[in-house]
């Protein structure tokens, strides 16, 4: 196939069953492998829609720097449309990030301004929104803009219903929430009976790209109507599933990835139990940003233990 852009091959990733880990004969576990994009995660779809919103409105201009808090990923993204837009670009970012995604940033062009580690994605935030009062600087904002759910609800949530017409439940991990509005509302407009479920991580708990709303900021564009239910996810789940789906798989995701496979296994359970069906596991990025965390070498075996069960439907 032929591309006039690589723009052009952003969305429409694609969706793999994962057999070997559903808990249930009845049940299919499929993930969608959003590190199939061309900078290797879901938020190339959100970093495109952010500056054409952007662009349309007459807010950016090429006279600005775009500026955004981030943890990596979205940063990388902007980076990259930025850089083929011709946009000048300024990340902030916490201190502890991954080298690869600071790597990634530098060779995209971009710049980098650091918030302190131990304060997270919320630090960065707080001084991104400092600097932005600067009329030099375009932030576009992915937790508050709402081109970042409409980036979901018109292309990630299509694109599942088009391979996946009887999905009856989809995850996602917490992060800025746009993911999980945007497919979510679309899903339900589809059939009201489909589920939506967040993984969500324990307060305190590093898991990378996601957040939880107990520390005290919940991104404005988050709709929690959507939500069918939540299961709290610790660090230690997430490495030990996204360990299991590279070995089980051979899929080398993110980190958050086993969250997502953890939660959705808890889904799974309870849809065995309503008839079975089809899950759909959204995997945001690809394993090979966070090679330097060493996650891959913990020996770390399947938690035995179950967790506290707080899905509903």
């Amino acid at each position: 196939m032929k591309y006039k852009s690589i723009l052009d091959l952003i969305g429409h990733t694609p969706l793999v069953e994962v057999r070997s880990l559903s808990p249930a004969d009845n049940v299919r576990m499929w993930v969608k492998l959003e590190g199939q994009n061309p900078t290797g995660s879901v938020k190339d779809r959100i970093a495109l829609a952010l500056i054409e919103d952007g662009e349309a409105t007459g807010a950016l201009t090429k006279d600005k720097t775009i500026l955004e808090p981030t943890s990596g990923n979205t940063g990388i993204a902007i980076a990259m449309v930025a850089k083929l837009k011709g946009y000048r670009f300024t990340a902030v970012m916490p201190d502890n990030a991954s080298h690869e995604r600071v790597s990634l940033l530098h060779a995209y062009g971009a710049d980098i301004i650091y918030s302190p580690g131990a304060e997270g994605t919320n630090g960065s935030v707080a001084m991104a929104t400092e600097l932005a009062k600067d009329k030099g600087y375009y932030m576009p904002f992915q937790y508050g803009n709402e081109a970042n759910v409409r980036a979901h609800y018109e292309g990630t949530g299509p694109e599942i219903l088009e391979d996946l017409p009887d999905v009856k439940a989809f995850v996602a991990g917490l992060g800025t929430g746009g993911t999980l509005t945007g497919v979510g509302r679309r899903l339900k407009e589809h059939d009201p009976n489909i589920k939506v479920f967040a993984a969500e991580p324990e307060l305190g708990e590093l898991v990378y790209g996601l957040r939880s709303l107990e520390d005290g900021y919940i991104p404005p564009i988050f709709d929690p109507t959507v939500l069918d239910g939540k299961v709290k996810v610790k660090a230690r789940e997430s490495i030990v599933w996204t360990k299991a789906l590279m070995q089980k798989e051979g899929i080398f995701a993110g980190i958050s990835a086993g969250a997502t496979i953890w939660v959705a296994q808890r889904v799974a359970e309870r849809l065995a139990k309503d008839g079975g069906g089809d899950v759909v596991c959204l995997l945001p990025d690809g394993g090979w940003k966070y090679l330097s965390t060493e996650a891959w070498t913990q020996e770390l075996d399947v938690a035995e233990e179950q967790v506290e069960d707080v899905l509903w439907w």
